[in-house]
């Protein structure tokens, strides 16, 4: 949709557009609870009086883009004309106060993050400064850790080559997928990679949220045995009590964020102990406004970040803050842009570009597209 010139000052949104495209997987992904094979994009493109573009995005794990699609077309982009990308904040209150019927939920986060990124690439861009240093640029590169040979249906010799290539490559940390039907299974594999790699690599698990509260604690206190670096996602994120239950039980640190769509969220399992790594979302909180809102909220309790997927979005977002721990490695808009991060000894560089560091490919997006 588009509108015309509104008046006001040169980073008045003028026009705004949003669309879909399925994005394939590189690999086959699985975990405990669910097969990822295609990442549904949803694209939100803003333009200012002063002609500076803006492009955001956020995403689904196979469907639903649709519906937020939707919603951005019917109700939040017509919203936006008049808004001014110089004030994300109040562009992000007033679609969060259009919206109160469908919030706090999935598919409204997932909408306002769209239009949330959108927003402050092109405040950066008029600004002519990348999104790190716009948003704290408290450092210019962070230690990676990889995620893609540790999927649950590889076998052990895989996820051994795997990890041993990922140390060669300098990462610090690789991260294995839990939750096979006997707790043993998880074990074997996991001291089949600590053997292989050391004890100076970090390992993390993820369970995806698959197991009940017993089972996490009992499993907890196994993984302690291999020196785990954290344990993510153990209960259904709706369980607060039960994470609080299990960080008092291990040593383990527990990690979670990625399901959660709301501040207060995270701040219930900051003040209750229940979360020793935050790993929020950029897409799923809503956009950078209010992630880092939870990052400062995490610092504030002495809690790391290491946020979940979206590397190409969140090493800008994690160089920005003083309190991140790690950048999950998992490359996904290869198809669709035309450079990847840079990575040296390990780490992932801030992009230099202004705005938020993403090079789209508009042809690759335009093939790409299904709504």
């Amino acid at each position: 949709m588009g509108a015309s010139d509104s008046g006001g000052s040169d980073g008045c949104i003028v026009e705004a557009s949003a669309w879909l495209c399925d994005i394939p997987v590189e690999t086959v992904r699985t975990d405990a609870v669910q097969s990822f094979v295609k990442q549904e994009t949803i694209f939100v493109r803003v333009r200012t009086k002063g002609g500076t573009e803006g492009v955001g995005y956020s995403y689904t794990i196979g469907n639903g883009g649709a519906a937020v699609l939707s919603l951005l077309r019917t109700q939040l982009l017509e919203l936006l004309v008049g808004l001014d990308v110089d004030r994300p904040e109040h562009v992000w209150s007033t679609l969060f106060s259009s919206t109160r019927a469908t919030t706090v939920g999935v598919l409204t986060s997932l909408a306002l993050a769209a239009v949330d990124t959108a927003v402050w690439d092109a405040r950066c861009r008029r600004a002519d400064v990348p999104l790190w240093k716009a948003a704290g640029g408290a450092r210019d590169r962070i230690r990676l850790y990889d995620t893609e040979g540790g999927w649950l249906h590889l076998g052990t010799d895989e996820l051994v080559a795997h990890a041993l290539a990922t140390k060669e490559r300098g990462f610090s940390g690789v991260k294995l997928k839990v939750g096979k039907p006997g707790a043993h299974e998880d074990l074997e594999r996991l001291r089949a990679v600590r053997a292989a790699v050391g004890p100076g690599m970090d390992l993390m698990v993820d369970a995806n949220q698959s197991l009940t509260s017993a089972e996490a604690i009992r499993r907890a206190a196994l993984f302690e045995t291999v020196d785990v670096m954290w344990f993510e996602e153990p209960l259904p994120a709706e369980d607060v009590s039960g994470h609080e239950r299990l960080a008092a039980s291990t040593s383990v640190p527990v990690a979670v964020g990625e399901s959660m769509y709301a501040i207060g969220q995270f701040k219930e399992y900051l003040h209750r102990g229940a979360a020793g790594i935050v790993q929020v979302d950029v897409a799923r909180i809503g956009g950078i406004t209010p992630w880092l809102k939870v990052a400062h909220l995490a610092e504030a309790y002495n809690v790391q970040v290491a946020p979940h997927f979206l590397m190409e979005l969140h090493v800008s977002l994690v160089c920005a803050v003083p309190n991140a721990l790690y950048l999950e490695h998992i490359p996904q808009l290869r198809a669709v842009t035309s450079a990847e991060i840079r990575i040296e000894d390990g780490h992932a560089l801030a992009p230099d570009a202004a705005g938020i560091g993403i090079a789209w490919d508009p042809d690759a997006l335009e093939a790409h597209a299904v709504m």
